[in-house]
């Protein structure tokens, strides 16, 4: 007995020294057997073995407790390292991270609910092989995301395909089966009371959590979602930060910015106000906007240009004129131009053109439209000083198409005083609009014969001009042209001239009138002419008919033809219509071969034309032969011209 009682302390004490030393469990077995072998009692060795199996489970509380504080230990350096200042993504992959290497998982992502669409999707994984990618869409139904969502706590399955416990779905299970997982675990990421996301970890073989590590994750899970939230916010507020510096430094900039154009703005106005001519204003804006810079009339034409300026498309230039007029605002053109309107109330005076250049489009189009209001100003102000001489201009021509003008030689001082000079030549138009804003037109037409130095006045609800120039025809054209871009609306001239002597003006514009009732008698509203154009009808319609210019126009072609070249063309032209048009016999008056005249008809067409035979340029050119047979009849006085008796009319 005494040697029993000695077995049974010296085991019980051999146990306790192997708790001391944390020994391994296996060597806790040896003591029972030991005290069997030695002949212990069967009492003995029932306490022996009952005092291993108590030293055992002291073991494994140590085991445990050890295992709880590693793992609060780690926990406590993930929260430490979660308060480090990451960005979102930053943050997600290290809380990927640090879940799976809490525990040794194979595998750990997170999984966060998108507010736009209310769908989950993985932001970061950790451990994957090739399935649970940035991006997956997780399934709004199954698995055991959806199971922990729905609990609003962690849910685990030792071996996910096997256990039947939640809803499965074939997308979760077929990367589940891909990765070659079995046990998993879904922790519910919450705001409050709302479920955010999931965070998962999940092992490839199969393993049964410990209420220890379910409640590590889950304290982890709490942790990330703190974690996230915070780097949410701390985005946003760097984001709101951010958004405040740049409106700080774009009010700054605004302020500098209107300071600058306030300043290009008073020195303009300033030039304006103290009489600058439009290229000294035009030199000075194009020098602040560091660009050259063209300013055209509200019909197109240029008024002035700064040096340097790029060659431009005319038509392409015409069109962006027209839309930003009609847009009454900056545009920019496809060739990098800046098109702005110089406009004074309702009324476009110009068009301010700047050539590309280095500032910002935003700094350019203020500053270009700060110099065309100004522009604008100097334009009007010009306008006002050209009405206020218009009405000298149009008393002087009102003087000058009475009939009996007194003083010419008076008249033509006062005229040279508003720098129109009536002893050299001058056309005068008649100009009828045919729709179209009156003001406008008056408007247009002072500022036409200030530019070209003439006169202008209304007569009869039409316009007069008086301008400088030897061609009538060149002057209406280009006087209707412009108007009409003006008003948009048809515009009828009559011309005639040139004159060169104050007296003989009201004769002019008498023709010219007559040219402008002839055009619309014959049904040309809309169109221009003059005598010369006209031809025999501006014949009868002159004053004193120049029978020579009209002989030159018609047929001089064919005369100088046959004096250089000792021909009969001109003959064959008079055979030719006195035989009623009929070559044949025009060929038997003339003793020629028809091929003859054949020929010598298609040299006439070469040279007069090819319409040289219709009805209104036949009778033109018959007139002119008459008229050249009966001048040079009447000249060497030899009585009526001697004809065959087949050219008798």
């Amino acid at each position: 007995m005494a040697d029993a009682d000695h077995l049974v302390s010296d085991g019980l004490l051999r146990l306790l020294e192997l708790l001391a030393m944390e020994a391994p469990p296996q060597r806790f077995d040896g003591l029972t057997e030991q005290a069997r072998v030695a002949g212990a009692s069967t009492e003995a060795v029932a306490v022996l073995d009952r005092a291993a199996g108590l030293a055992l489970d002291i073991h494994g509380l140590f085991a445990r407790r050890q295992q709880r504080e590693a793992g609060l230990s780690a926990l406590v350096d993930t929260a430490r390292e979660l308060t480090l200042p990451y960005d979102v993504d930053a943050l997600l992959r290290v809380i990927a991270r640090r879940a799976r290497l809490l525990l040794g998982f194979d595998m750990a992502w997170v999984s966060l609910t998108d507010r736009a669409d209310g769908r989950s999707y993985v932001v970061s994984a950790d451990g994957h092989a090739s399935s649970i990618t940035v991006g997956f869409a997780v399934p709004s139904i199954g698995g055991v995301g959806n199971a922990a969502a729905i609990r609003s706590a962690p849910f685990w399955t030792p071996d996910y395909l096997a256990d039947m416990r939640f809803e499965h779905d074939s997308a979760i299970d077929e990367v589940v089966r891909e990765e070659g997982l079995h046990a998993l675990m879904a922790v519910p990421l919450k705001e409050g009371h709302s479920v955010v996301g999931a965070l998962y970890v999940a092992d490839r073989g199969v393993r049964h959590f410990t209420p220890d590590e379910i409640t590590l994750m889950s304290s982890l899970g709490d942790l990330a979602a703190l974690a996230i939230k915070k780097a949410r916010l701390l985005t946003q507020a760097h984001d709101e930060i951010s958004e405040l510096e740049r409106d700080t430094s774009r009010a700054l900039g605004s302020s500098s910015a209107a300071r600058r154009l306030n300043r290009f703005h008073s020195r303009l106005i300033d030039l304006v106000l103290h009489g600058c001519e439009l290229e000294e204003l035009v030199a000075h804006a194009a020098a602040e906007l560091g660009s050259p810079l063209m300013v055209r009339d509200a019909v197109g034409s240029t008024l002035t240009v700064t040096e340097g300026f790029p060659e431009v498309d005319e038509s392409e230039l015409f069109q962006r004129t027209l839309d930003v007029h009609a847009e009454r605002a900056p545009i920019r053109s496809s060739g990098g131009l800046w098109l702005c309107p110089a406009i004074a109330g309702k009324e476009i005076l110009g068009t301010l053109v700047l050539a590309p250049g280095p500032r910002p489009a935003a700094d350019r189009v203020r500053l270009l439209e700060a110099a065309a209001q100004s522009t604008a100003v100097l334009l009007r102000m010009q306008a006002s000083a050209a009405a206020a001489e218009g009405a000298g201009r149009d008393e002087l021509l009102r003087e000058l198409l009475g009939d009996s003008p007194r003083a010419p030689e008076q008249l033509a001082l006062r005229a040279r005083r508003l720098g129109v000079a009536l002893d050299e030549p001058h056309v005068v138009l008649v100009v009828r609009p045919e729709d179209g804003p009156q003001g406008r037109v008056l408007v247009w037409a002072s500022s036409y014969v200030h530019r070209h130095a003439g006169l202008k006045t209304t007569a009869d609800d039409c316009l007069v001009l008086v301008l400088p120039g030897t061609d009538p025809s060149t002057a209406a054209r280009h006087a209707s042209d412009t108007l009409n871009a003006v008003i948009g609306h048809p515009v009828t001239v009559g011309a005639a001239g040139p004159v060169a002597h104050p007296g003989a003006i009201h004769r002019t514009y008498a023709e010219a009138r007559r040219c402008l009732d002839a055009l619309t008698a014959l049904g040309g509203t809309g169109g221009t002419a003059s005598l010369r154009e006209l031809g025999f009808l501006g014949l009868l319609l002159a004053d004193t008919p120049d029978t020579s210019a009209f002989i030159a126009n018609t047929i001089g072609p064919v005369l100088e033809y046959d004096e250089r070249q000792t021909t009969e063309l001109t003959r064959t032209l008079e055979a030719y219509f006195t035989s009623g048009g009929s070559p044949s016999r025009a060929a038997e008056s003339l003793h020629v071969h028809p091929n003859t005249v054949s020929r010598r008809l298609e040299r006439i067409t070469d040279l007069l034309g090819p319409g040289w035979q219709e009805p209104l340029q036949a009778v033109e050119v018959q007139l002119a032969l008459r008229l050249r047979r009966t001048r040079h009849t009447v000249r060497n006085h030899t009585g009526p011209p001697v004809l065959p008796h087949d050219e008798l009319p």
